[in-house]
């Protein structure tokens, strides 16, 4: 009888960086084949496909890194793969997840990991990250889930996770939900399943899409999101306070983005929660922001707000789908 295939595509990150010698700062240094050498003696009833794409720190990664991830990805479940692992940096893993999860179209589990410490630190999780998330990606009530995150022996929907530590092994949480499952003794409990799939969206053919962030603050006067409007992106999202509550004038600012065209998403800043619909009234409230034109991202925090933002905006939606589609996903 075959084993189980898992195939696993590396992008570099802190899992992957040794320092030159003692004291020295960290670089990538070590690709698919040297992160999955030990695989084998603690999966030996799985066989294992490697491969890597790039050697590089998270924020260097580009949106055409993660469209060959994608690529990569469908390649291996149509050469009988049931399941892939993608291993990058944590800086900007959540995002990639989520862009991932926004395009991918196959039932198997396509799983996203790293390591807070590197890979020459005494401490390195790394290889128990790399041997859980392919536990996760042979996982049968894994399946037809999406993307997941699996850091920390804690597995987590893209839709939902987020960095929210700079430095603890414990960086990676869903706050409003929580884990989907975790991993104990070697196998994997299931907490339950996403109650509702999406339908893909296409893969960009513009990836020349700017989407900035812009955040609320105390007294913000609304002049740095008009410098921002002035160079004309394609879309704005603002991390807004509470559930979706700016200053006036930023909100002013705002409303003359919606009337040049520009779709604006408001997020909520806070990380968790959602953005409401008719709980304020007042000047800059949630309910002043959608009478104006803008769009509530609910669930979605800023950061996946762009990415939906951008995959919609880059496949050529108008503002109507593009709002129609952030009431259906941020929910």
């Amino acid at each position: 009888m075959s084993l189980p295939l898992v195939a696993i595509f590396s992008l570099g990150g802190t899992i992957s960086m040794t320092s030159h010698g003692r004291g020295e700062p960290v670089v990538p240094t070590l690709g698919a084949d040297e992160l999955t050498t030990a695989l084998g003696r603690y999966l030996p009833k799985i066989e294992i496909r490697r491969r890597t794409l790039a050697k590089l720190g998270s924020p260097q990664l580009e949106i055409s890194h993660v469209r060959q991830v994608f690529a990569a990805a469908h390649e291996a479940i149509g050469q009988g793969a049931v399941g892939v692992v993608i291993v990058q940096g944590t800086d900007t893993l959540e995002e990639s997840a989520y862009l991932l999860d926004l395009w991918w179209d196959r039932p198997e589990p396509l799983v996203i990991t790293g390591a807070m410490r590197y890979a020459d630190d005494a401490g390195s999780e790394g290889l128990g990250n790399l041997v859980a998330a392919v536990r996760v990606a042979v996982e049968p009530d894994l399946r037809d889930n999406g993307v997941l995150v699996v850091m920390n022996d804690e597995v987590h929907l893209a839709q939902h996770v987020a960095k929210q530590d700079a430095n603890s092994l414990q960086a990676f949480t869903s706050s409003s939900w929580g884990q989907i499952a975790r991993l104990l003794e070697g196998r994997v409990h299931v907490a339950y399943r996403r109650s509702q799939r999406m339908a893909p969206l296409p893969a960009p053919t513009d990836e020349q899409v700017r989407v900035p962030i812009v955040m609320a603050g105390l007294a913000d006067d609304g002049r740095a999101l008009d410098a921002i409007i002035a160079t004309g992106p394609r879309g704005i999202v603002l991390a807004a306070m509470g559930s979706g509550h700016v200053p006036e004038s930023m909100a002013d600012a705002a409303e003359r983005a919606v009337q040049a065209g520009i779709p604006v998403v408001f997020a909520s800043r806070t990380g968790g929660g959602s953005t409401t619909q008719s709980s304020y009234g007042y000047p800059g409230s949630e309910v002043d922001l959608l009478n104006r034109g803008l769009i509530g991202a609910g669930w979605l925090d800023a950061l996946k707000s762009r990415l939906l933002l951008y995959a919609l905006l880059a496949s050529g939606s108008g503002t109507s789908k593009v709002r129609a589609e952030f009431e259906r996903r941020s929910r």
